[in-house]
């Protein structure tokens, strides 16, 4: 296999990113420095082309922090299409607000407040995309209740399936041990799905993409 992306590369294929509102880049910036896990700009831009093409009109996203996919995500939909977020984070919803209010997108945003497995069970529709962000030792639990909200021909978008390279090594550090092999069984649970057409892109940290048949 031929190595064809090294930091050249990425230069390259940034130096290409199309030029973003001053909120995404607002909102970059404050994650980098608190150190919050957002999406890498890079896997947001294929959410987002992911969006347009499926044209979904309900959208499921399970994990808000601060809004960034959010936000991303409600830009990209139809006039009459709306994204549901799911957050349980006290320091993060306030900052997700605001972020909504800033970007003029509140109609088409509805935030959840709480824990995901306990306000999923409650949702009555279905959606027609599901990304899922959160937690990575519910990841399993979360999945099994996207899968009975999902539609048929539905688009679920999975991040951090190759959480920072160690699912595929041994040498992890400690800390992330455990998060590591929530992870791996996960991948293999994710992609033996009969329902779901899957698979795993190298971009950002990881994207899984499944669509239920």
């Amino acid at each position: 296999m031929s190595k064809i992306y090294f930091p050249a590369q990425a230069k390259y294929i940034e130096s290409f990113r199309k030029k973003e509102d001053e909120l995404i880049l607002e909102m970059e910036s404050y994650a980098k420095e608190h150190k919050i896990p957002i999406l890498s700009w890079q896997a947001a831009e294929l959410m987002e082309q992911l969006v347009l093409i499926k044209d979904p009109k309900r959208v499921l996203e399970i994990g808000t922090a601060i809004g960034y996919t959010t936000i991303r995500i409600a830009r990209s939909l139809s006039k009459k299409a709306e994204v549901h977020t799911i957050e349980m984070s006290a320091d993060n919803i306030p900052i997700a607000r605001e972020s909504f209010e800033k970007s003029g997108l509140t109609k088409k945003i509805k935030l959840f407040e709480g824990n995901a497995l306990s306000i999923m069970p409650q949702l009555q529709k279905k959606y027609d995309f599901i990304f899922l962000d959160a937690d990575k030792e519910d990841y399993k639990r979360l999945f099994d209740y996207s899968m009975i909200l999902l539609k048929k021909g539905g688009v679920i978008v999975i991040d951090n399936l190759l959480w920072q390279g160690y699912v595929a090594t041994t040498r992890i550090p400690k800390k992330y041990k455990n998060s590591t092999n929530f992870i791996r069984e996960f991948n293999r649970i994710f992609t033996s799905q009969e329902n779901l057409v899957t698979t795993i892109l190298p971009v950002g940290d990881g994207l899984g993409i499944g669509i239920k048949k």
